[in-house]
This record gives C-alpha cells, sequence and structure tokens, in this order.
C-alpha cells in the first residue's frame, strides 16, 4: 500500500495560480456580455421592418461598428474560455484534448476576424 499526499500527487502538474485568473476573467466576460447583448438585441429588434437603406445607414454609425465589433471580441473570447473548460474536462486523451483545444481555438478566431471583417464592410459601404 503506498500513502501519496494530494500534494505530492500535484507536484510537476503545473501553476494552480492560472485557474484563478481563467475562473475571473470568464466571469468579467460573462458579465460584460449581459449590457452588450442587451444593446444587441433591441437594436437589431429596432431594425425590424425597415428598408435596406435605413438598415444600412445603421450599420454605417460608428457607435454600433465599435459595439458590434466588440460584441463579437467579447464574445468568442467568452466563448472560448468555456469551451476549453469543457474540453479539459471531459476529453481525457492528451493527444484529442490537444487537438481540439487548437480546432476550437481556430475556429472561434476564425469566426471572430470573419464577423468583425463583415462588420468594417458595412461600415464602409453605407
Amino acid at each position: 500500500m503506498r500513502f501519496v499526499t494530494p500534494n505530492k500527487k500535484a507536484r510537476g502538474l503545473g501553476s494552480v495560480k492560472t485557474g484563478v485568473h481563467h475562473w475571473w476573467v470568464q466571469r468579467v466576460t460573462s458579465i460584460a456580455l449581459v449590457p452588450l447583448t442587451l444593446w444587441v438585441v433591441f437594436s437589431v429588434a429596432s431594425l425590424v421592418g425597415q428598408d435596406y437603406a435605413h438598415v444600412s445607414a445603421w450599420f454605417a454609425k460608428p457607435f454600433t461598428t465599435v459595439m458590434l465589433t466588440l460584441f463579437v471580441a467579447v464574445a468568442t473570447y467568452h466563448a472560448s474560455l468555456g469551451l476549453q473548460v469543457i474540453i479539459e474536462d471531459y476529453i481525457h486523451h492528451q493527444a484529442a484534448k490537444i487537438a481540439a483545444l487548437v480546432a476550437v481555438k481556430l475556429a472561434l478566431v476564425l469566426l471572430g476576424t470573419f464577423c468583425v471583417v463583415l462588420l468594417l464592410r458595412l461600415f464602409f459601404a453605407g
């Protein structure tokens, strides 16, 4: 029978300080998403029934572009943090875990970049 303390098991597995930072950043981004999401929902809802020129003019406003870009950036970062936790908790094979983490990060970077480019095109087209 071998007696190994939890501290002995944890040694060499990395810093225990990074988890708290990850947890806090995820909470801060979720709090930031509350007003951003409400703004996006109510702003887009106010555009229902408007003609193309009105919607195009709305996208061409600098405030709108900044707020939508901020929403996309915070939402993709928050999604990245949350999916990282899920992958780390539920995928136990190391190679599959690394592949999934890389794939998720890459997909979210591509999605966020695509959204920001589209927003900038709408801004400069209007």
